[in-house]
């Protein structure tokens, strides 16, 4: 298996994967495994890609099996439900610093091709994401939806990300949950 930060001629196969899981496309039957809620054109990829470095995508034989996304708060903030973090991001701690968009980023969405599922495959992508946004941000910042409590579960218990706060936005509750990028994960 291949890590890399995804190039622009990489944005066909991340999208496809992506359609796979995402919440309005996914089979009903598959989405106990987990799902992604926010849909992206080829705009938001590239943008991600070229301004951002933050697409990361795991390869095994030239196919795209699972990206993590991971990018600042400016990038983010065209999203209203990222917007509503970025507002209320100064009320929260961790690492014994208020949180702000200059010593944190957005982690995620991730997907994870379920063919792959179970491996290193979460780990590795993560830890490679991490390390590369750990150059400019010393904390990790995500949140997960609770009806999806596979995601919940491989990001609490396989790599130690920490939940912070509980909270409700667009009639959804989430965790909100943090990582020191300084850490590696065990």
């Amino acid at each position: 298996m291949k890590l890399k930060i995804a190039e622009l001629s990489d944005i066909e196969k991340v999208l496809e994967l992506h359609f796979r899981y995402q919440i309005d496309s996914i089979k009903e039957e598959d989405k106990k495994d987990g799902f992604v809620t926010t849909p992206f054109t080829k705009e938001q990829l590239s943008e991600l890609i070229e301004q951002e470095q933050g697409l990361f995508i795991a390869l095994q034989d030239d196919e795209v099996v699972a990206y993590v996304m991971s990018a600042s708060w400016q990038f983010w903030s065209k999203w209203p439900m990222f917007a509503f973090m970025i507002e209320h991001l100064g009320e929260l701690e961790y690492l014994g610093q208020k949180l702000s968009v200059e010593n944190s980023y957005q982690y995620g969405p991730i997907c994870i091709d379920k063919s792959v599922r179970g491996t290193e495959v979460l780990k590795n992508i993560f830890d490679f994401a991490r390390k590369s946004m750990a150059k400019r941000y010393p904390i990790l910042v995500t949140f997960i939806n609770k009806i999806n409590p596979r995601s919940y579960e491989a990001h609490t218990r396989k790599i130690g990300l920490e939940v912070i706060q509980e909270f409700s936005y667009n009639n959804n509750n989430y965790y909100e949950l943090c990582f020191d990028t300084s850490k590696g994960i065990s």
